[in-house]
């Protein structure tokens, strides 16, 4: 089988804009809050942590690739993904899930062991069983409703977080696990939102997700309320953490995302279409930019 592209492997990984930069965030977190001065984030324990975060969960985002080429393959939206997938094959794929995990897991181990915190390689592990138990039958809790999307997104969030900020910190303060709470809590609202231009091609693949348990308006109103709750809990952590100034820079562009997201539960609830594209270029660079704000204000405080 021929060689994929640079564009297919990107495909692959889900590597497009803004997805990349969100998942380099979310692994800069947890490094950024731990450190006591921006210099140490340059360290190599900090830096081996963020390159074994950002391995495990693109390792993660490959799995699900490989085996959601079904649904993926029904999506009108989804051509390249799906195409390039079926040019990796199942057996390509997951030998290259495998090599990216024990990649990222080596790098973590070998972190943990420099530095004394256990904690560092405990996270690693938990970040990829997370995203198994995610994809992978029989467990799969892609196809089970609201508790798929949260363990998704303590596979993005909390638990790469954990693991860079472990490589500097071995506790964690209360005011930042309440941040990246909120945050994580956040991103399963996200994870159930995307999936409602998805529902008609999982629901044809057989996948129970939220919104073909709840049909798109009711999943768009639970992740509604996941917004709220969250965001409730990410003002408190950062008020908490930094004062009034703090909690406007890392709230306010979760809090537009909320209102976009109220805006398009009144759009879907008419009638109108929604598309996976028009949410990635449109909505996504919100987040982008609010997951930014948080890699500032983790390293100002």
């Amino acid at each position: 089988m021929s060689r994929l592209t640079a564009r297919e492997l990107a495909a692959v990984h889900r590597l497009e804009f803004p997805f990349w930069l969100n998942t380099v965030c979310q692994a800069l977190w947890g490094a950024c809050f731990a450190a006591a001065t921006p210099a140490d984030v340059l360290s190599w324990p900090a830096l081996a942590s963020v390159v074994s975060a950002v391995l495990l969960v693109e390792a993660g985002l490959v799995l699900n690739t490989v085996v959601d080429l079904d649904s993926d393959a029904r999506h009108p939206e989804r051509s390249t993904l799906s195409s390039a997938a079926a040019r990796l094959g199942a057996r390509r794929g997951y030998a290259l899930v495998l090599g990216e995990a024990m990649a990222g897991l080596v790098l973590a181990l070998v972190v943990s062991l420099h530095t004394g915190h256990i904690a560092v390689v405990l996270a690693a592990a938990g970040v990829l069983l997370a995203h198994v138990f995610y994809n992978v039958e029989p467990v799969r809790l892609k196809s089970r409703g609201l508790v798929g999307a949260l363990v998704f997104a303590c596979g993005v969030v909390m638990l790469p977080s954990l693991l860079t900020h472990a490589a500097l910190q071995p506790d964690l303060p209360p005011p930042t696990a309440l941040v990246l709470a909120g945050l994580t809590v956040l991103a399963a609202a996200r994870v159930v939102w995307w999936s409602v231009p998805d529902a008609a091609a999982d629901a044809a693949a057989g996948m129970r997700t939220t919104s073909v348990r709840r049909g798109p308006v009711g999943a768009l109103r639970l992740a509604c309320l996941l917004l709220l709750g969250g965001l409730a809990v990410l003002v408190w952590g950062s008020w908490w953490l930094g004062g009034l100034v703090a909690t406007l820079v890392v709230a306010t562009g979760h809090a537009l995302f909320t209102g976009s997201a109220v805006l398009l539960t009144h759009r879907v609830s008419v009638g109108a279409p929604v598309s996976s594209t028009w949410l990635r270029r449109t909505v996504m660079p919100v987040v982008l930019a609010a997951d930014v704000a948080v890699v500032g204000v983790a390293l100002a405080v």
